[in-house]
């Protein structure tokens, strides 16, 4: 194989570590260098582990009462998931990112990419460090940077720079080596069975890949394993998404804490996500012209008859008016209700949205779409300062036993004054 030119691009993978748990421990200093899980929605499975808890033995993915055990015998703080906390320090870290380039792609809460092609080769590392600093210093959470000349294989370099904890990790050098050494299932975009079949075919590490056949590569998995292949070798084959496309829909779905059973906390659940979920779509300044509201009970209890329904309705006049949403919603939801099941989900799928500039026009439109804006307008200035359903409506309930179990919800919530952290004289 020729000899591959790697400094044509450099494209930085910014991570940070262990996110979930880097945010409960930024307002809870004692738990620094403790053993730290956080659970999944109704406290189901661990989603997040810091390095102690990692070194305990406990597992991505892992039933929380199968580690229950584990977790009080090495005294490991536990959390409940808090994703309006998560989803603001994301927010912020990514703002602060977007202060070293013009082009960065948000990839997910806590990844980004970023290109750094503008900078020299002699200033790309220290570039990196100055990244990791400047975002802890302002938003409090460590992160991880890999950088080289691909996403692949940035994603390798930011796995090394975690791995090796050295933080930053410019793989520019001596790179084959590295990947002689990176696992096949380790690699970015190389799943459990595509891993399986690699490995079946003496495929074993990340070189291995790279210096197969591109034909059998093809031949074997598909257009995107070939990708995968091409990035190893320093070829850019998939390219930064600088522009976030506007959702097509927006779904609000939860399982209960608790089964219900009447149809008057049935209704305090859909209003509760509709009420969510017309805040996402104005967030994005969109309409939809679709509702479906969905409830089921639960498909594993043998004891109890399954029943799911959904139904849809598609609205007169596009909106996003919370009160008007949520009364389309109720509607359905009483259509389809059935006494004496013991329900377990239900959910709020908002379709068929567009730009609220786009909005078709009636003779009441005009009318009807400033009093409606003026109304959400100050809906969501006020429940963005004093947080979320500081207004809200009847329907949505006030007690809401039915919500998610969150028994070790650290209940921090920036959006509120409530939340501050306390500092005592004494």
């Amino acid at each position: 194989m020729s000899s591959i030119n790697y400094n044509k691009k450099k494209l930085a993978l910014v991570d940070c570590n262990s996110f979930y748990v880097s945010c409960e421990r930024l307002f809870n200093p004692k738990i620094q260098n403790k053993p730290v899980v956080v659970l999944s929605n109704n406290d189901g499975c661990v989603i997040s582990r810091s390095n102690e808890a990692k070194a305990l033995g406990i597992r991505m993915g892992e039933p929380y009462f199968k580690v229950k055990e584990l977790i009080k015998r090495n005294n490991v703080h536990i959390f409940s998931s808090n994703y309006a906390l998560y989803g603001d320090l994301s927010r912020r870290v990514m703002k602060v990112l977007k202060t070293f380039s013009t082009n960065v792609e948000i990839y997910s809460i806590d990844e980004a990419f970023i290109d750094l092609s503008f900078l020299k080769e002699e200033d790309v590392e220290n570039y990196g460090k100055e990244i990791r600093k400047k975002v802890l210093k302002w938003t409090g959470i460590p992160t991880s940077v890999g950088i080289s000349t691909t996403k692949t294989l940035s994603k390798v370099a930011n796995h090394i720079a975690k791995k090796e904890r050295t933080g930053v990790m410019y793989l520019n050098k001596n790179i084959d080596e590295r990947l002689k050494k990176f696992p096949i299932q380790d690699v970015w975009g190389v799943g459990r069975q595509l891993s399986k079949l690699y490995v079946k075919n003496g495929i074993e590490n990340a070189y291995q890949l790279k210096s197969v056949s591109n034909t059998w590569v093809k031949k074997s998995t598909n257009v995107l394993g070939s990708r995968t292949a091409m990035e190893l070798r320093g070829i850019t084959c998939i390219g930064l998404e600088l522009h976030e496309e506007k959702r097509k829909n927006c779904c609000v779905s939860r399982s209960f804490g608790k089964r219900i059973t009447d149809l008057q906390k049935l209704e305090e659940a859909v209003s509760t996500y509709c009420l969510n979920a017309a805040e996402k779509i104005r967030g994005d300044d969109q309409i939809c012209r679709g509702l479906t509201v969905f409830i089921r009970t639960s498909p594993f209890n043998k004891n109890k008859k399954y029943y799911s329904n959904s139904q849809t309705a598609e609205l007169p006049i596009a909106t996003n008016n919370s009160i008007e949403l949520v009364k389309y919603a109720r509607k359905i939801l009483k259509g389809m209700y059935k006494p004496g099941y013991h329900y377990q989900k239900a959910g709020i799928i908002l379709s068929k949205l567009k730009d609220a500039d786009k909005n078709e026009v009636n003779l009441l439109t005009p009318l009807m779409d400033d009093r409606s804006k003026t109304l959400m307008k100050a809906i969501d200035h006020t429940n963005n300062k004093y947080g979320r359903h500081a207004i809200t409506i009847a329907s949505a309930g006030i007690h809401k036993g039915w919500k998610m179990r969150r028994e070790h919800s650290s209940k921090i919530d920036t959006a509120s004054f409530n939340y501050l952290p306390k500092v005592s004289a004494s």
